[in-house]
């Protein structure tokens, strides 16, 4: 049989500096009031000067090892969009921070679903026996790439980072991964975008024209993909699973815009309740988004052992997501 990826261990780490609406009042011309009714968000947390992505997902990685109650793993996957350089990759340094040399170790980039796409390569290679245990981390410090003068992204998005570690199991046993269900829609890749930095830009010969290098989003289209494309992924899973809709116990889904939660839950007939939510608390925080919010509904009662669980997540490229587990006994860190 087949060696399932069941899921062991948990941590998050935000960084220190919090920033509130009224923090973003003082600069932008926004309100709070502006803020909360658009996305939901009271606060999020940003890097200090000198703080990078590894630097957060280190600290996530070293609490889930921990919650997992060992100090190895067989490979490191770090999903993120705001590497620490742009090569060599982010993970073979987390790695190494840990404590964990030769290991395999690299990066998966799909922005905010980055964590969901690193699960489905971490039971991959649970699957085919590479690893008989993973540590997948989610990490993101998108404060770094934000335009300042951007009241829009600059009160959407946090920093932080979230981890699990995956160990090599019996599908049918508590905190095994399945129905995975995965997409992309490259001919809408401008919707979500840093337009320059990258050999697109650079091979042209031409300099970045002002704000290129910033992160852009087109908010209603953007909206109305996620929606449709986090609903249909989460029916996808409950049916690769052999689950009806109505019987999914919690709903964790990329915390992209408190609105788009909602609007999910309402198309896919699922009471409000159901759904993990964290944002007003750390923003959208891109790969680290699901992880993060897994923590959470630990740490406020919302995911218990035994319930059925759907992670989702959408994001740039465009791509999106899903997968499910059976909540397993464990104690984030």
């Amino acid at each position: 049989m087949t060696a399932a990826a069941v899921l062991c261990g948990l941590g998050s780490w935000l960084p220190d500096g919090e920033v509130t609406n009224a923090d973003l009042a003082a600069q932008l011309d926004t309100t709070d009031d502006w803020i909360r009714t658009r996305t939901g968000i009271r606060t999020r947390y940003v890097v200090s000067p000198g703080e990078a992505t590894g630097d957060l997902a280190v600290e996530a990685g070293r609490r889930a090892l921990k919650s997992a109650g060992t100090e190895h793993a067989d490979a490191v996957v770090v999903a993120t969009s705001t590497p620490d350089r742009p090569c060599p990759a982010t993970a073979p340094e987390v790695a190494s921070r840990l404590g964990l040399p030769d290991v395999a170790a690299f990066d998966v980039a799909a922005v905010c679903t980055g964590f969901v796409y690193a699960l489905a390569t971490a039971a991959g290679l649970i699957a085919t026996g590479a690893a008989g245990s993973v540590l997948v981390i989610g990490a993101d410090t998108f404060s770094t790439i934000l335009d300042p003068a951007d009241r829009t992204t600059r009160a959407i998005f946090g920093d932080g980072a979230g981890a699990v570690v995956l160990r090599a199991g019996e599908p049918g046993e508590a905190g095994a991964i399945g129905g995975l269900a995965l997409g992309s829609d490259g001919s809408r890749s401008e919707l979500i975008e840093v337009p320059a930095g990258g050999s697109r830009q650079r091979s042209t010969g031409r300099p970045a024209a002002p704000g290129e290098e910033y992160f852009a989003m087109q908010g209603r289209p953007v909206f109305a993909e996620a929606v449709r494309r986090m609903s249909e992924s989460v029916e996808a899973t409950a049916a690769r699973l052999g689950w009806r809709v109505e019987d999914v116990d919690r709903v964790v889904l990329h915390q992209a815009n408190a609105r788009i939660l909602a609007a999910v839950a309402a198309r896919l007939g699922i009471p409000a309740e159901r759904f993990v939510a964290n944002i007003d608390r750390v923003g959208n925080t891109v790969a680290a988004s699901v992880p993060l919010a897994l923590g959470d509904g630990v740490a406020d009662g919302e995911l218990r052992p035994g319930q059925q669980v759907v992670l989702a997540g959408f994001g740039g490229g465009l791509t999106w997501g899903s997968a499910g587990l059976v909540w397993p006994e464990l104690t984030p860190a």
